[in-house]
């Protein structure tokens, strides 16, 4: 009797915050047994929990070039979901495509990007007029290469263009949340974001619900739940026979469902601390300049996090068929939990 072969998967950052959400939804997808997954993780022990949920593991880092070469030779498909900033780990995946399709397979790369790549400046004092489509590439096209996460892209774009893989960018925005899927359950899924967490922290650092400068900058929001659906509808249609999916310099999905102003999020934590008795007024105040190196390590790092203009539009993904449910209503009740998390912690 013959064995069907199964089709296989490389996934990258399957204990990470958004990387253990969309494994969780992979794995409970009705594909799943036609798969054969393999993820990198580094350390035995997140590997042998990972092993009891049926997946094949691999001990390294991104670090690693040759090894991340090699698993991504084997892969017809690569799921990237870890660091957008470091072009050296995805030359080393592009490699590993490049001879994956020279064995007559043309591998497909899901690439995890974010709306971080059109960011702008504005230290809180004024919201943007600009918005980014994923309809119009040539917008993404005008972005510099010293842009955040762009050099990375611009690699993978390189790398469909070329016709060795199909690659699609999904460029997530803010993303809230604690998911609880069987990952976290099972203790190897990290269960924060990084934005919200880190004004949050700070807050708490300083007693008091804090903002970057009049906190009237605005991001898009998106939960952890729809961002993970929105990665399981791309691969749903990529891995479609005969799609007709964009792919390459077409083939950017943002995940967003609406925007906010970062002074309703830190007005939210402001008010939150106050009831617990941790913070002096439920209305947030602005960080000082010490107080911006102090808790976000430099003024700029804490401009970029909490006090700059990111949005855009997520047409092309909703055009696939992905339907965000949550809303800034939800993004501003999250936070009582985001905050007491980080009391605990």
């Amino acid at each position: 009797m013959s064995t069907v072969q199964k089709i296989p998967v490389l996934f990258l950052g399957a204990t990470g915050y958004l990387g253990g959400s969309v494994l969780s939804r992979l794995l409970a997808h009705p594909s799943a047994k036609s798969l054969e997954i393999t993820a990198l993780v580094r350390s035995e022990e997140k590997a042998k929990k990972l092993e009891a949920f049926g997946l094949k593991t691999a001990i390294g880092t991104i670090q690693d070039l040759e090894l991340l070469e090699t698993l991504a030779s084997q892969a017809h498909i690569v799921f990237s979901i870890i660091n957008a900033d470091d072009d050296p780990h995805m030359q080393a995946i592009l490699r590993g495509l490049k001879k994956r399709h020279a064995t007559g397979d043309v591998p497909i790369l899901i690439h995890t990007s974010g709306t971080g790549v059109f960011v702008s400046h504005a230290n809180g004092m004024y919201a943007t007029e600009e918005v980014y489509d994923d309809n119009k590439p040539e917008q993404f096209e005008a972005l510099p290469h010293e842009a955040l996460h762009r050099s990375v892209d611009e690699l993978v774009i390189a790398a469909d263009k070329e016709g060795y893989a199909k690659t699609y960018i999904i460029l997530p925005s803010t993303i809230y949340g604690i998911p609880s899927t069987p990952l976290t359950r099972a203790g190897i899924q990290h269960a924060h974001s990084i934005q919200i967490p880190f004004v949050t922290k700070a807050s708490i650092g300083r007693g008091q619900g804090g903002k970057v400068g009049k906190g009237a900058s605005r991001w898009n929001h998106i939960s952890n739940d729809d961002t993970a659906e929105l990665f399981t509808v791309v691969y749903e249609a990529v891995t479609k026979p005969g799609n007709t999916v964009p792919h390459g310099r077409e083939g950017l999905f943002i995940g967003e469902n609406g925007t906010y102003a970062w002074g309703e999020v830190s007005d939210e934590i402001a008010k939150v601390l106050f009831e617990k008795g941790v913070g002096k007024s439920p209305e947030a105040t602005t960080f000082t300049s010490d107080e911006l190196v102090q808790y976000f390590g430099s003024e700029f790092v804490g401009n970029l996090l909490a006090g700059s203009n990111c949005v855009g539009v997520a047409n092309r993904s909703r055009a696939l068929g992905w339907k965000p449910k949550h809303t800034k209503a939800d993004l501003l009740a999250s936070i009582k939990a985001e905050v007491e998390a980080a009391l605990k912690q």
